[in-house]
């Protein structure tokens, strides 16, 4: 069954609508002329935004070495930009639909999710990514497959005969996804990236982490991505219905200096780090 771009439009739009207080956050985020005595109000405004957000600053995952006990604070600390990705990050698991007829196993997607956000975080920073920017690509990790969540909610019949397809023919989900639907989960996300106003480049992330090798200059978010990606699914965290997924162009290993294994050996103990990726999940 093809999905035409008015249907997909339509599925987006019954996507939960953020939380007041993460909308106040990136709609005060997205001035020029914002300051973080600005975003501190807001936030603090929302008790349990605010409580959520000091939790997971605080979680290993983020990994400062000093206890923050208010968003002033850890605004001072981490940087607006890390703040405001925090607060999405919150609303983007709370939209979760741990339940589905699609019996798509939601805490391991989570799981599968996470783990390539932390990937992808701890790639930046190998890379030079300063500390402040690298929550960006945490969450372009942590969205990159949300296009799932819309197949999952309006084709959950489709979806799941696409990862059976999948396994059955050994082919990547989103190959059996275009043959379906003639789009794939890739696309989908960057949709609904779009719907929430979210930058070009994190769009443009999830839209190309299955083929960013075919960019002519791909930035290196959309390469780190798809790096990441393909790294937690050798390692086996999580799940996410893509059990054959392609390997890495050859362009992108060229561009990066390295491949999946030189980036799982580089990072090394991936199992804490996958621990800490649990229990940012739980915080």
């Amino acid at each position: 069954m093809q999905i035409i771009h008015e249907d997909l439009l339509a599925m987006v739009e019954t996507m939960p609508a953020f939380p007041q207080g993460v909308s106040k956050v990136l709609d005060i985020c997205s001035k020029a002329d914002c300051s973080p005595k600005d975003l501190v109000s807001v936030v603090e405004r929302d008790p349990v935004l605010a409580m959520r957000v000091l939790k997971l600053v605080n979680s290993p995952f983020i990994g400062l070495t000093q206890s923050i006990s208010s968003i002033s604070h850890g605004v001072a600390y981490v940087g607006m930009n890390t703040i405001k990705n925090i607060a999405l990050t919150v609303a983007a698991i709370g939209m979760l639909p741990r339940e589905n007829k699609a019996n798509f196993d939601m805490d391991k997607f989570l799981q599968h999710s996470l783990g390539t956000a932390a990937v992808c975080k701890k790639i930046a920073g190998l890379r030079g990514v300063k500390e402040t920017n690298s929550s960006d690509y945490f969450l372009a990790g942590l969205l990159h497959d949300f296009g799932k969540v819309i197949l999952v909610r309006h084709k959950p019949n489709e979806f799941s005969e696409a990862i059976e397809q999948a396994q059955k023919k050994k082919l990547a989900l989103d190959e059996v996804e275009r043959l379906i639907y003639g789009i794939d989960h890739a696309e989908i996300g960057a949709v609904l990236a779009g719907h929430w106003d979210l930058p070009d480049s994190l769009v443009r992330a999830i839209r190309y982490h299955h083929s960013a090798g075919d960019l002519s200059d791909p930035s290196l978010l959309e390469q780190v991505v798809m790096v990441g990606n393909l790294v937690v699914h050798k390692l086996d965290f999580g799940a996410s219905g893509n059990y054959y997924p392609a390997e890495l162009p050859k362009s992108i290993e060229t561009n990066l200096g390295m491949d999946v294994d030189d980036v799982i050996s580089v990072i090394g103990d991936t199992d804490a780090l996958f621990a800490d990726a649990k229990a940012f999940a739980s915080a």
